[in-house]
């Protein structure tokens, strides 16, 4: 298990508040769901407008919101006027994201002084009924200072 012991006592509320400064998310309609030490959940409803033609998810909002659930968790353990800046991300789409919510579960894997890597593991939701679509493997570069969070 890594060390998942964040820096900040209040990385919770810096978590909701760097969240808010990003209009892409907005834009989408993407919201934070949890918020734990090394681990963020976010969760986003279909509409057509971030569809693709076949009904699912587009890929490129896929990968939005692994970058950014993986981001967070990074970000939680981060030391309060810090940022995160993703360096890499792959992802592989298993599955349709055909669903009414998409669910993004971004988990730290080990967290050094200057790289953090995570995991972003994605689901669709239909009733009571998540199936796993995607997943994505992030290396992020820690950097003390900033506005709190850029990725």
């Amino acid at each position: 298990m890594p060390n998942v012991t964040p820096h900040n006592p209040d990385y919770v509320a810096a978590v909701h508040a760097a969240f808010e400064r990003q209009p892409f998310m907005g834009f989408l309609g993407a919201q934070v769901a949890i918020v734990e030490p090394g681990f963020v959940e976010l969760r986003l409803a279909y509409r057509d407008e971030i569809g693709q033609n076949h009904g699912y998810f587009h890929g490129g909002v896929l990968g939005a919101i692994a970058d950014t659930a993986g981001g967070f968790a990074g970000f939680s353990l981060m030391p309060a006027g810090s940022s995160v800046l993703t360096a890499e991300y792959k992802i592989n789409i298993i599955a349709p994201g055909k669903g009414a919510e998409l669910i993004g579960r971004g988990r730290v894997l080990s967290a050094g002084r200057t790289l953090i890597f995570t995991e972003a593991r994605l689901f669709v939701r239909n009733g009571e009924r998540e199936t796993l679509c995607a997943v994505a493997l992030q290396t992020l570069r820690g950097k003390s200072g900033g506005p709190g969070v850029a990725f």
